[in-house]
């Protein structure tokens, strides 16, 4: 059986989709542009600049350890 690697986008929407069915966020609190969240929807290779990953774990108030799983595919 393959494994499932592990990409940005993954990781992304665990922590969002988490966010959100629980209601601690909303898209419009998220700190993510329209553009950016499109463009992962549709290319899962995408990484958010380090900037909008930082903005990202601040208002959806990630720990440290959820912050690093994202931050650590930034080029």
């Amino acid at each position: 059986m393959a494994e499932i690697k592990e990409t940005f986008a993954r990781n992304f929407f665990r922590l969002y989709d988490s966010k959100i069915a629980s209601g601690e966020l909303t898209f419009a609190e998220s700190g993510i542009s329209r553009d950016s969240f499109t463009r992962i929807c549709v290319d899962t290779s995408f990484v958010f600049p380090k900037e909008e990953i930082e903005r990202f774990c601040e208002k959806a108030k990630l720990t440290d350890e959820q912050a690093e799983s994202l931050l650590k595919f930034v080029k």
